[in-house]
């Protein structure tokens, strides 16, 4: 089993997926010169790790240890090469280090591979990590703390690692480093192995058997103690054989120790962490099997894309061309049409925001063009007297009719201009969304923006030829025999009434729209309701579910009108007053309404608009009062309420008309136009340029990233195959693996173990120490036991 894992870290690594898969392991976390480098070279009975004073391990090692008749190590970045001295193995850590961090004590999170065979060692897999430590050394960074425990959280963060916290016998367990990190991952200690070194060193007369028995600070795994060389053992070269032999004569001989002795040691740890990874691959085989078959599926569609093209073959690139035309024309028809692959929740865009501008903002655009009606009255008054000349006249001249109605009419290329314009913006916008998948060749997507970009603008300049050739339309003929046209004899002067607006509906209530608004002037702190727009009245709920009712405001004779925004200010209100200079609301002349955004300002002021509810404007009495000349003539008055009545029942004619007409000319010289060009023109013009193939170059990017998923899909592959190769040696095969959950699947028959003279089933899985998971009672209490039997390297 470790062995697999081993595989798998190999094949996985030069791919990238070794720290994204979480692979089982073992981090050894410890703080300086807490014995962890003895440790790990007691294991493989060399001296091979450097030492010294300050952080002397700073990247991480990943140790893996195999079971072999020959002796030797490899690094992965010397494949091939084996380092039969370990002296050199040394010199190849320490210049491997250097490589990244310098020679200034830094440390780097990229991990160097060693690989150990040897017949003194058990199948094991260990990451060993810098040393935890407080203060900068040398030219250390002064966040070298935070970096180290960042780059330990790596590693024991993941449910998969293991993790071995190793504390100094002679420091008090509550200030141990280690076990403090272990903690903050593993609150309750299920995946922490506590390890004491250097129990003799420890005071005379004091002892750790209450850590040891697991009952000061409990851990699921519990504690194993061990004795290091002392640096005088280390300087004077001396055996490690030796230093286990004393190693294990300090724990007969010792009275606090010797009824444990058969559970403390290098030898039982070595032994107990290749049980207990064992056990720990097999728990999470399941779940990396089902982790890596996802991300092999998820990468299989696009690595067999890539499989099949080939960037030096002439007739792949001339395929793929001809695919990335044929997929920007349906990206772009489907965003125009609303049936994208990916449905934008966020905001409108597309053929959406498009219908948006054709039937919210252009319509309220055209009637914010409606002119000041003082002004037009005494336009009107003043073409009147002009016809009439030193004459006094007798009727109504028609001429100043069709004068004030051209006038109006020529105003409206302004705001069909502007319709043109922000259709034409928003045009540009969707396909530049289109555009992003060309990425991958530079030189096709800016060819390809230069040719579609250049066909917009030119079908923009043919919808302001069409719109200019409708309003002179419309100028060189005053139908005054339309049916919807008053005709001079209905003509008779009436009073500017707002409650036309019902005329359309028939008097039926019609809901115009709801949302969240905000009353911004009403209380000291601004509240939000719900609001309800219909076409008699604008009524607030407390909440969305609209069962209590706050208060229904009439829209009879209310206009709305814009709120300057404040210097930094980032609120985007209207104003509701009333006509007559009545209260809106209780005793407030105006109701001030607060939005999110300017796009949903802009929809409430045209939702308004279409409720009859419209800007404000400057408005006279039937008495002509607001004209800046008093004209005593009533037949003038009459005559000036008669024109000004034909021209507003004219204009409405015409503003029906280009509110009609507008969308349609946009949809079919532009939209539907530039539809056309994508689908049909674009790859010819693209074929016209020359060398097509050149266009087809990949960029930097896009090269990195195929050669990456290509990688990344064959060690997925590679590591799906040997987990695969499980269910040849014996286990259940990884495809009945979700079947088992974190059961054992081990087929090999369970052993027997005697305790006290009776035989008992153990099962499937090796078994967790005794002082793992219980407590023992104390030593003059407790029977000798004999030692568990050594399991099998794995």
């Amino acid at each position: 089993m470790i062995s697999m894992v081993n595989r798998l870290q190999d094949a996985l690594g030069n791919a990238g997926l070794n720290y994204n898969l979480s692979l089982p392991q073992i981090a050894v976390v410890g703080g300086q010169s807490s014995g962890k480098s003895s440790v790990l070279e007691n294991f493989v009975g060399r001296d091979f790790l450097p030492r010294g004073t300050g952080i002397v391990t700073r990247r991480p090692l990943v140790l893996q240890l195999h079971h072999a008749d020959a002796e030797y190590g490899e690094f992965l970045h010397c494949r091939g090469k084996k380092f039969s001295d370990f002296d050199e193995i040394r010199q190849e850590i320490e210049s491997e280090t250097r490589r990244l961090t310098g020679n200034n004590k830094g440390i780097s999170p990229l991990p160097i591979n060693l690989r150990i065979f040897s017949p003194n060692v058990l199948n094991l897999t260990l990451v060993d990590l810098p040393g935890i430590t407080k203060i900068p050394v040398g030219d250390q960074p002064a966040d070298i703390e935070y970096q180290v425990r960042d780059m330990i959280m790596q590693y024991i963060c993941k449910e998969n690692c293991l993790i071995l916290a190793v504390t100094p016998a002679n420091m008090d367990l509550a200030n141990s480093d280690a076990l403090k990190l272990a903690k903050d991952v593993d609150p309750q200690g299920q995946r922490t192995i506590g390890v004491l070194t250097m129990l003799d060193l420890m005071d005379k007369g004091t002892d750790a058997l209450e850590i040891l028995e697991n009952r000061l600070l409990p851990l699921r795994r519990g504690y194993i103690g061990l004795v290091n060389r002392s640096q005088k053992d280390i300087d004077g070269k001396r055996d490690i054989k030796t230093a286990l032999q004393a190693e294990k004569k300090f724990f007969l001989s010792h009275p606090a120790y010797r009824h444990m002795c058969d559970r403390m040691g290098t030898p039982y740890l070595q032994k107990t962490l290749n049980q207990q990874l064992t056990n720990h691959i097999r728990e999470s085989l399941p779940a990396l099997y089902s982790h890596m078959h996802c991300l092999l599926v998820s990468i299989s569609k696009e690595a067999d894309a890539y499989k099949l093209y080939n960037p030096d073959d002439p007739m792949c690139r001339t395929k793929t061309l001809i695919k990335s035309v044929q997929q920007l024309s349906g990206d772009f028809e489907k965003l125009i049409e609303g049936s994208a692959d990916e449905v934008n929740t966020v905001h409108l865009s597309g053929g959406a925001r498009i219908n948006q501008i054709f039937h919210e903002h252009f319509p309220y655009q055209l009637h914010k063009m409606k002119c000041d009606e003082r002004k037009l009255r005494m336009e009107i008054a003043y073409a009147i007297r002009n016809i009439h000349g030193v004459r006094t006249g007798l009727f109504t001249p028609d001429m100043a009719f069709q004068a004030i109605v051209k006038k109006q009419i020529s105003k409206l290329k302004i705001p069909c201009f502007g319709f043109v314009d922000m259709v034409c913006k928003e045009l540009v916008s969707t396909i530049y969304e289109c555009f992003n998948k060309l990425s991958s060749f530079p030189k096709l997507r800016e060819e390809t923006e230069r040719l579609v970009t250049a066909e917009i603008r030119e079908q923009e300049s043919s919808c302001r030829d069409q719109i200019s050739l409708l309003i002179d339309m419309q100028l060189a003929y005053i139908n005054t025999k339309h049916e919807d046209f008053i005709g001079f004899t209905n003509a008779q002067p009436l009073c500017h009434r707002s409650d036309n607006k019902m005329a359309g509906s028939g008097g039926v209530q019609q809901v115009v729209r709801k949302g969240w608004l905000t009353i911004n002037n009403v209380s000291i702190i601004a509240k939000e309701f719900w609001f309800i727009l219909s076409t008699e009245s604008l009524s607030w709920f407390k909440d969305s579910e609209e069962t209590e009712k706050r208060y229904m405001l009439p829209l009879d004779n209310l206009k709305v009108r814009d709120v300057e925004r404040g210097f930094m200010s980032s609120k985007f209100s209207f104003a509701l007053f009333h006509s007559e200079s009545r209260n809106v609301y209780k005793d407030y002349k105006f109701l001030e309404l607060v939005c999110n955004s300017q796009e949903e300002l802009d929809i409430w002021k045209s939702s308004l608009l279409r409720a009859g509810v419209y800007p404000e404007e400057v408005t006279v009495d039937t008495q002509g009062n607001g004209l800046s000349e008093n004209f005593t003539d009533p037949q003038l008055e009459r005559q000036v309420e008669t024109i000004r009545n034909l021209v507003e029942s004219y204009m409405s004619i015409i503003h029906k008309t280009v509110k009609d007409m507008m969308p349609k000319v946009i949809m079919h010289l532009m939209i539907n136009s530039v539809k056309e060009f994508i689908s049909s023109e674009l790859l010819a013009q693209l074929y016209a340029l020359g060398d097509c193939l050149a266009l087809m170059d990949e960029s930097p990017d896009q090269r990195q990233h195929r050669e990456q998923v290509l990688s990344k899909h064959a060690a997925l592959q590679a590591a799906l195959n040997i987990v695969g190769e499980i269910s040849t040696s014996g286990y259940v095969a990884p495809s009945d693996l979700s079947r088992f959950g974190t059961r054992h699947f081990s087929s090999t028959p369970p052993k027997k173990s005697t305790t006290g003279g009776k035989s008992r089933n153990r099962g499937r899985a090796p078994p967790v120490p005794v002082h793992a998971n219980q407590r023992l009672p104390g030593p003059a209490c407790v029977p000798r036991r004999p030692a568990p039997a050594a399991p099998t390297a794995k």
